[in-house]
Formats: structure tokens, sequence, C-alpha cells
């Protein structure tokens, strides 16, 4: 951590006589544990609480703020002419506060509509995919883990963006490709098979349409990639190939009358079965406090004993600072898979403060 960060000042030095430097940040303090659970013993996994799939956040019954807090700085760099420099540093409990560069990219404005981006950034599957790390950008603890689940969420490419209108209606898209080589993936490596695993998406190709009007928002993506895994070293096989073509499809509505908003997602994984996923949220202002409720699912297509999970919700948001709010969050999980089962059953209950600065 403390290289990466001294690599950042230099960064920040050599670019101060000739950029205009702009830094952000963000932070969640996030507390929990699981009331109840079944966990999965026939995989020796005791009662937990499974908040974050990618970063493998994981509550057990003893309290704990290790799995979700975290911290990141973004700082941007503006050259001129149109040309900037970003990168963004998050530092997690769940990875002992380990600080890792999870954007570095420049950014071309070719016009007031287009601009062109190259290096490493998140890769827009979801919705919520660009602040995902954000809490404060959305109403819950956290976007929910039943949608959330993949085991990629960066990438490294080129990608298009948009920004325009089409009548009435605010239009903004994205284009992107490129690859991504985890050489340990964390939830395959360390939950899922428990060995190390590589995990490798590559030939990447996505785009992403969002439309705004007045109080409705509505986002449509789709991806293709190919995916090659290795685990302890040896090839996975796929039907007697040691590769195989994916791809998603995204739908994102959402809701805003003022004071009521509804949030819905529905995504699709089409790889060796398909991989269904939504989610429906519905919240309420009253002022600085919002309560809200969340229903999440995960079906696996298939006969028999397939993956399956679902997530209910309830949760209250109280913004007590302009730039801070506190959070506290009851999840029931319903695991009805035994041979694909993630974390078996549970209760749970989360509470935290996120700020920006």
């Amino acid at each position: 951590m403390k290289l990466k960060m001294t690599l950042l000042i230099a960064a920040l030095t050599s670019m101060t006589a000739h950029a205009e430097i702009n830094i952000s940040g963000f932070a969640s303090v996030n507390g929990g544990k699981v009331l109840s659970g079944t966990g999965a013993p026939q995989y020796g996994i005791e009662p937990s609480f499974l908040a974050d799939y990618p970063i493998v956040s994981t509550y057990t019954e003893d309290f704990s703020f290790s799995p979700e807090s975290l911290i990141g700085l973004q700082v941007t760099g503006e050259l001129g002419e149109g040309l900037s420099v970003t990168g963004q540093i998050v530092a997690r409990g769940a990875n002992d506060f380990d600080a890792e560069f999870e954007w570095a990219y420049i950014s071309y404005e070719l016009n007031d509509n287009w601009t062109l981006q190259a290096g490493k950034k998140r890769l827009p599957l979801f919705y919520y995919s660009d602040f995902y790390d954000v809490g404060y950008a959305y109403v819950w603890m956290r976007p929910p883990a039943d949608n959330y689940t993949w085991q990629i969420f960066n990438y490294e490419g080129v990608n298009l963006l948009y920004n325009g209108s089409v009548g009435d209606w605010g239009l903004s898209a994205n284009i992107y490709t490129g690859r991504e080589d985890d050489t340990e993936n964390k939830l395959l490596s360390d939950f899922f098979f428990r060995a190390p695993t590589r995990e490798i998406w590559e030939d990447i190709l996505g785009g992403v349409v969002n439309l705004s009007h007045d109080w409705l928002e509505i986002r449509l993506t789709h991806m293709r990639y190919t995916n090659k895994r290795f685990i302890d070293g040896e090839p996975s096989m796929w039907n007697g190939k040691d590769e195989r073509d994916g791809k998603f499809y995204g739908l994102a509505v959402n809701a805003d009358f003022g004071n009521l908003f509804v949030l819905s997602e529905l995504n699709r994984l089409e790889l060796d079965s398909d991989f269904d996923t939504y989610m429906i949220s519905i919240g309420y202002r009253f002022d600085e406090i919002t309560p809200y409720i969340m229903y999440s699912d995960y079906e696996q297509s298939g006969d028999g004993d397939v993956e399956k999970h679902d997530t209910t919700a309830v949760g209250v948001r109280w913004n007590f600072h302009p730039s801070a709010a506190f959070k506290v969050q009851y999840d029931r999980v319903k695991d009805d898979s035994f041979d694909f089962a993630v974390a078996g059953d549970s209760k749970a209950l989360t509470f935290g403060v996120d700020v920006v600065f």
C-alpha cells in the first residue's frame, strides 16, 4: 500500500506543473453480523452472509467491520485541449486494506459529444457498475448480491463514450472492447474452488445505451466474451474445449417521482446454461430519511439441483450530513441449492456510514 501511495504522490507531483489536478474520494465504514444461518456444511462453510461476490465480503456470526469497509481516492489530471488522465485507488477491509489501482485510464474529448478512453476501467455490465464502490451514491447498504455476482468486474481496453440527446430524451452510450486476465481471482480462488484460479475473459465486446426523460430512466446493455480458466494451473474443460463463449444482456428501468421511487434491473448470462437475475426495490423519501425494501433473485436454468437463491432486504437511509449518510439494513437470504449452494440460508444485520469528499 505504501509503495502504491508513493507512486501516486510522485505522479501527482510531476503532473502538477502541467495539469489541473482534481482530487475526490469516498469511504464506507460498515459493520454487521449473521443473526442466524445454515451455512453450507457440505463445503465446510459456516453460517455466512456473502454481501459482495467479486470481493468476497463475507459476514459471519462474529460481528465485524472488515467485510465492506473501504476508502477510495480518485485523481484526475486535466491536461488541456480535451486530454485527461484518471486514476483510482481503493483499499478494502476484505483485502486487509491493501490499496489497489482499480482505474487507470486516459480520456480524449473528440468533440462535444464523443470521448475516447483507454486503460483499466470498471466493466459496465450493471447499472451501478461505475459507482459500485461509492456507497453514498445509492440508497441501500449495497447493490443486491444476487444480481452483482460475476467474478470479473474490471477490464483493460478501449471505449468510446457518447453524450447527447434525442428530442426530449437524454442519451448516453458506451461501446467498449478489451480483456481481463485475473491471475488469482478472489471469488473463485477463495470461495468457490478454494484453489488458485486464474480467470480470463478475452475478446470482450459490449455496448451500453442509457435513455432518460423526466421521471423515467432506461438502460440497455449487451456484452460477449470468451472465457478461459485455470485451477491449480490446469485448464478447465467445457464439452471437450478449454474455452467457452458467453453473452450478457441487461435491462434497468428506474422511475423517480420525487419522493416515491422504483428501481429495477434484469440480467441474463448465456454460458453453458442460462443464468437469470433480477431485482426490484421501492423506497420513499421523508426529507432526509428514506425507508426502502428490495427483493432480488438468481436462478440457473436446467432440471434438478441448480444454483438458485434470493434475498429480501429492508432498510433505512438517513442523510445526516450533506456529504454523509447512515444506513441500516436487514437481509434474509434463501439458498435453494445443495450441490450449487453458495453460503446457505441466512439472516443478517448490517449498518454503516458512507461519505464522499
